[in-house]
């Protein structure tokens, strides 16, 4: 179907879950950005809706239960055609290997498609499983893709072996002007603040954060601080326990204010076994905070040059020495060289632009 330009477009995105991530989170960027010129119809395909604060409320929005079919791909990808036909959309958005079936679907129901991939989880953190290779080159190989980081647009290239010609790379941009002057949070105890922003899932590998935090709380004082929620928080707040840094360590759960924790932290840590353009690690830099990251997807790339010698291999001991070489270097020149990494490449109004071209939206 064919969008007239009289009338917003309308648009319906499709998320494995709409819980708070890296995908929905620039989703919600987009779509305030989009305002009046798009309307929004959210599938949420394990019902969380967590991300829908970040949405503005004045636009126009809508969450309809998909009644998501487990099971058989065709039975599900016979629903989703039916499903997005009913909504007779200008355009399908998907979002990742958890809506192949939904990328198929919009083929098979005739709808314009743009199909986003972002990563992958722990079962494909060292090598692409086979039948998800086929899928996704049957899946997707006459739809737009969008890609946030170099690495995926090789995969897709080459292992897909998706048309160059669809494929769009666009890199994840954040409001900077956000993260420049916050009022930092107050974290109780003495020493510097090693902190991250994460959702709590096994890929994250926030246990090689601790196990580093409890290696260096050995010699010298600091403090931890675990910003997000997920299924690991129990399970990594027993681990903290077991380790003896409990006392030193804050799981500050889900927060709206990440730019004010940032603010507060003299390093930050990623140390994520998989991830292609972290939004998070974005974030630090442009709240001009040095990090320790494992050597995923764009990281390399991503940051300022002053910081690659704190870039390690993905292995505990590897990470806590780079940790430990952090805290000991001078850490200011690698944040502000962070900060300006971040002016230079990663404002939003380039991912807004290249966005709004992809999915035909006007910026509002």
């Amino acid at each position: 179907m064919k969008a007239d330009a009289r009338r917003p477009v309308r648009i319906v995105s499709v998320f494995p879950g709409f819980g708070v991530g890296g995908a929905q989170v620039r989703f919600a960027q987009l779509a305030n950005r989009f305002g009046a010129n798009a309307q929004h119809v959210i599938v949420s395909l394990n019902g969380d809706l967590g991300c829908r604060e970040k949405l503005d409320p004045s636009l126009d929005l809508q969450f309809p239960q998909a009644g998501h079919r487990q099971g058989r791909m065709l039975r599900a990808m016979t629903h989703a055609r039916r499903f997005l036909r009913a909504q007779a959309p200008d355009l399908v958005l998907t979002s990742n290997w958890g809506t192949i079936e939904w990328a198929i679907g919009a083929r098979l129901a005739g709808l314009r498609h743009v199909h986003s991939e972002d990563g992958f989880g722990p079962e494909e953190r060292s090598a692409q499983i086979r039948r998800r290779v086929a899928m996704r080159r049957l899946a997707l190989r006459g739809s737009a893709v969008v890609l946030p980081s170099r690495n995926l647009v090789r995969i897709a290239t080459e292992l897909w072996r998706l048309p160059p010609t669809h494929l769009h790379y666009i890199p994840n941009g954040i409001d900077l002007a956000r993260f420049a002057h916050s009022v930092p949070m107050v974290v109780a105890g003495a020493g510097p603040v090693i902190g991250t922003l994460a959702a709590l899932r096994p890929e994250k590998n926030i246990g090689r954060l601790l196990r580093a935090f409890a290696t260096l709380r050995a010699s010298r004082p600091a403090r931890l601080v675990v910003v997000g929620d997920g299924p690991e928080r129990g399970a990594l707040e027993h681990l903290a326990a077991t380790l003896g840094i409990a006392g030193d360590t804050l799981f500050a759960g889900h927060s709206a204010q990440a730019e004010r924790w940032l603010a507060a932290f003299d390093v930050f840590a990623l140390s994520s076994d998989t991830e292609q353009m972290p939004i998070s690690l974005l974030e630090a830099m442009a709240a001009g905070v040095p990090a320790v990251c494992t050597d995923v997807g764009d990281v390399r790339v991503m940051l300022a040059a002053q910081n690659l010698p704190f870039v390690t291999a993905v292995d505990d001991a590897a990470f806590a020495a780079g940790l430990a070489s952090l805290l000991d270097a001078a850490r200011d020149p690698v944040g502000a060289a962070n900060r300006a990494r971040a002016e230079a490449e990663f404002d939003e109004s380039r991912m807004f632009a290249a966005w709004g071209k992809v999915l035909g939206v006007s910026l509002h």
